[in-house]
C-alpha cells in the first residue's frame, strides 16, 4: 500500500491494552523510555486487580494515569492504541477505535478467517498495523525466507517449522511459525493450506514430497523460538530467530505507531513499516 512516509514531530499518544499482562509491562517501559511516544491510557478487563493502579508502578516510578475498563474513555485520550490481548478483546477494541479513527497496532495472535475479514473492514475506517510478530528480527527472518524457499524451490528440500514458546501459550502453531509458512508457501507460487502438516502420530508413512511440517513446543518462560529447516540431500539450511525478551515486539510496535501517525485508513503490516517489500 503506497503512502506517504512523513511522520508528525509531536509525540504520539498510545494507549495500551492488557496493561497489567508480561507484554503489557513490556510496551509501558517502552513508552515511556522513548522520546516519540507518550503513555495516555492503559486498558484491561473490567475484573482485572489491576483496575485503577499506576500501570507503570512496577517500574517504581508514577505515571499519573491509572488502570481503565472503558474502553472508549481511554481511547478518546490516544493517537493510537497497541494491543497484544485476545481475539475477542482485539476485536472489541477494534470497533471502538475504528469509530474514534485511532490507529491500532496488532501484535495479538489467533485470529479467525472471519475475524481477519471484520480487521480489513475496519482498515476503511482507521489504520492499523497487523502482524503476526511485532519484532524486527522476526520480519528481517521472514524476508529471508522467502528468498530461501525462490532459491531452494528446485532440488528437492523438504521444509520443517519448529517453534517453542511458554507454558501458557493457549494458540499453536504460534502465529509467527504460520506466518513463515504463508511466506515459504506463497514465494513457491502455493498455499500453505494445501502443504501444511500440522501433526504426526502412529505410522504415518513415509514424509510427502512439498509438504510444509510444523512442530509445536511448550513450556517454562520459552519467550518465543523459531527456527526453519530446509533439509535437502547432502546439506541442510537452517534459519532461526530466537527471542530472550519481550523488549523487540515492543520496539517494533513503537516503529509501527510511528509509521502510522500520518496515516488516516489502511491495512499495512511489518513488511511496510520497515520498507522490506
Amino acid at each position: 500500500m503506497t503512502a506517504s512516509t512523513t511522520h508528525s514531530s509531536t509525540p504520539q499518544r498510545v494507549a495500551v491494552a492488557g496493561a497489567s499482562g508480561r507484554m503489557g509491562h513490556m510496551l509501558i517501559e517502552a513508552i515511556l523510555n522513548s522520546s516519540d511516544c507518550v503513555l495516555a491510557a492503559a486498558l484491561d478487563r473490567a475484573d482485572s486487580p489491576s483496575i485503577g493502579t499506576d500501570p507503570s508502578a512496577f517500574l517504581g516510578k508514577p505515571s499519573g494515569l491509572k488502570i481503565e475498563s472503558d474502553v472508549r474513555a481511554a481511547l478518546s485520550k490516544a493517537d493510537c492504541l497497541i494491543d497484544f490481548t485476545r481475539p475477542e478483546g482485539t476485536m472489541e477494541h477494534l470497533a471502538v477505535a475504528a469509530d474514534l479513527g485511532v490507529g491500532v497496532v496488532i501484535g495479538t495472535t489467533g485470529f479467525s478467517d472471519e475475524q481477519k475479514t471484520q480487521i480489513a473492514e475496519f482498515a476503511q475506517k482507521t489504520s492499523i498495523v497487523f502482524s503476526p510478530n511485532m519484532s524486527v528480527g522476526v520480519n528481517v527472518t521472514f524476508k529471508l525466507l522467502e528468498m530461501a524457499a525462490k532459491a531452494l524451490q528446485q532440488g528437492g528440500y523438504d521444509i520443517e517449522i519448529v517453534e517453542a514458546h511458554h507454558k501458557h501459550k493457549v494458540d499453536a502453531p504460534s502465529g509467527t511459525a504460520l506466518k513463515m509458512g504463508e511466506v515459504i508457501a506463497e514465494a513457491q507460487g502455493t498455499k500453505l493450506a494445501d502443504r501444511a502438516v500440522y501433526e504426526r502420530f502412529g505410522h504415518t508413512g513415509e514424509r510427502k514430497a512439498d509438504t510444509i511440517g510444523f512442530a509445536t513446543v511448550r513450556g517454562g518462560d520459552i519467550v518465543g523460538d523459531h527456527t526453519v529447516l530446509f533439509a535437502g540431500t547432502g546439506e541442510r539450511i537452517e534459519i532461526s530467530h530466537k527471542s530472550s525478551s519481550r523488549a523487540g515486539y515492543a520496539n517494533g510496535s513503537l516503529r509501527a505507531v510511528g509509521y502510522l501517525a500520518d496515516k488516516k485508513t489502511g491495512q499495512y503490516d511489518m513488511y511496510d513499516v520497515l520498507k522490506l517489500r
